[in-house]
């Protein structure tokens, strides 16, 4: 049976052009379990699981010194000189600067200098180190208001400054605002359906713990004072909670992409908090319960067993403080609860829903008070602080921001028109290197960047390179050429790392060298006409 099945028409108005010479990693692996593993075939048994690792480190191998390269990337050079490598980078084979006419100029990297971790130092020399941080938070006493603070979430709320819902059964004039940097969350209640009850609101910030292993929070706290009857309606003492978490307030998710927070679903309506008979602290409507009431969502655990500062009984002003042990972790969520519980003045204990009330706006909020938020380190990692924020050196500063050694006039003399071998004199002992004109350029494994000459700035940059061919499924596929290196090469990876043939190893060892060797052979592409084109060069009367 042929191979090819599709008509000419499918192949020409398709997009898969060229791909026939080329065989999918998959199929390999495929057809060798069929052809070489079995029962009285050189290999009795292997799991596929152990031929798929051997295949794709096989591809790998070949990728790097048999296989073709064919990935590039063109950027135009940024007045930072950089440029990232590839999130597939291996190794490059060429770096060019392109000119006008579209032709390549090969780059050289520079001998000379680097990009080593400048050590900050203080005014005598010493090295510097961690030391204690403190505000970690920013804004945390409100003095530039809102800013730097962060709302909503999973469970979306229209309240901010001042600013009015819209429509709904729960029309509710309550405000989240700054005044004489103090951060006000104003509830009032509402009625709906036979409950009542009230919004409860967060507001939280990322801190920023990657150089810390402990940390201290601290907070002044007023909770809203309760037994305020207003149509009918009590108010209970302000819930009002500190924290710090892991989970990510705007999504519900762990660090991981997990989900963090349960029963979060940031797709449902905002639909308010409501009491019921059983839990007068408010759950919300169609099952979308907000994490803004409930203190399980601080599941951080402290040092002091507590996970958060809590204030509920009416506390004017209170200071107080906990523990975190950050060791280890990046990033963390200072998390800010505000919630007020209303119940039906005529029988606020037990609640009954269904309870006839006046379903009057309740114009006099109840006020729930952060005055300040600290987080102070208690313990430093240790670690050494560079110098420069940028990650740069004072080395490699100083070698961009100079005309670069291979072109500088002053260095090695003036190139005439351009001309390498001046027309008088001589220049003996000139490093091939500096005898070009194109720049230069640094690859910083430590950075993961390409930085470049400052002659560079603006250019146009190719960079070629290779890559394990093992990231996407177009990726892993083998030319045709190197078909039965990657079998030997499976095979000789199967018997050398087994127990019941290897006596084989060394057969399958030259096999695999004798594949290998016979695919670069077939991979260099070496064509006798172009070839012959070359010699016929070399006759050529040398002049000067």
């Amino acid at each position: 049976m042929g191979l090819i099945t599709g008509k000419d028409k499918q192949y020409y108005e398709g997009n898969d052009f060229g791909n026939y010479q080329f065989i999918s990693l998959d199929d390999i692996i495929n057809q060798f379990e069929v052809v070489y593993v079995g029962e009285n075939k050189i290999i009795p048994k292997a799991r596929r699981v152990d031929i798929a690792f051997h295949a794709q480190r096989a591809l790998a191998e070949l990728s790097f010194d048999t296989l073709k390269s064919f990935k590039s990337q063109q950027i135009n050079v940024p007045p930072s000189l950089q440029m990232i490598l590839p999130h597939d980078y291996v190794n490059y084979t060429k770096i060019s600067s392109v000119d006008s006419a579209g032709i390549k100029n090969i780059l050289y990297p520079t001998q000379h200098t680097s990009n080593p971790f400048q050590i900050q130092q203080d005014d005598d020399n010493e090295y510097v180190f961690n030391d204690p941080a403190f505000d970690l938070v920013k804004n945390g006493n409100f003095a530039d208001g809102i800013t730097n603070w962060s709302k909503g979430g999973p469970y979306k709320s229209s309240a901010w400054s001042g600013a009015e819902p819209s429509g709904g059964p729960d029309k509710i004039k309550d405000k989240i605002f700054v005044q004489t940097e103090e951060l006000r969350f104003e509830h009032h209640w509402f009625e709906h359906a036979g409950s009542y009850g009230s919004r409860a609101y967060s507001v939280w910030q990322q801190v920023d713990v990657s150089n810390v292993d402990s940390i201290e929070l601290e907070a002044f706290g007023t909770s809203a004072s309760g037994s305020n009857v207003s149509n009918n309606i009590v108010d209970g003492n302000g819930l009002l909670r500190v924290g710090v978490v892991l989970v990510d307030p705007a999504t519900g998710l762990n660090p991981d992409g997990t989900i963090g927070w349960p029963n979060v679903d940031p797709n449902l309506p905002d639909e308010p908090a409501k009491a019921t008979s059983t839990n007068p602290i408010a759950s919300a409507a169609n099952n979308e319960i907000s994490p803004n009431n409930d203190a399980s969502y601080y599941n951080f655990n402290s040092s002091s067993g507590n996970n958060y500062l809590e204030w509920s009984s009416g506390e004017n002003n209170v200071f107080k403080s906990n523990s975190y042990n950050v060791q280890g972790i990046d990033t963390v969520y200072v998390y800010v609860q505000s919630y007020i519980p209303f119940l039906p003045a005529a029988n606020p204990s037990p609640f009954v829903v269904g309870t006839t009330t006046t379903a009057a706006t309740f114009d006099d909020p109840s006020v729930n008070i952060i005055d300040q938020i600290n987080i102070n380190s208690t313990s430093m990692s240790g670690n050494l602080l560079l110098a420069n924020a940028n990650g740069n050196s004072s080395t490699w500063d100083n070698y961009k921001s100079h005309i670069p050694s291979e072109i500088n006039i002053n260095d090695y003399q003036d190139y005439e028109n351009n001309i390498y071998w001046p027309n008088e004199g001589e220049r003996y002992g000139l490093e091939p290197q500096h005898a070009q004109v194109n720049g230069s350029f640094y690859i910083d494994q430590r950075l993961g960047k390409i930085h470049f000459s400052s002659n560079m700035s603006g250019n146009v940059v190719i960079l070629d390179y290779i890559s394990d061919s093992l990231g996407t499924d177009a990726e892993m596929h083998v030319h045709k050429f190197a078909e039965e290196a990657m079998y030997r090469s499976i095979a000789y990876a199967i018997i050398s790392t087994s127990s019941y043939a290897q006596a084989l190893a060394p057969r399958f060892k030259k096999e695999k060298f004798a594949a290998v060797r016979q695919a670069k052979l077939r991979l260099s592409n070496i064509k006798l006409e172009e070839i012959t084109q070359i010699l016929r060069g070399k006759s050529k009367q040398i002049k000067h």
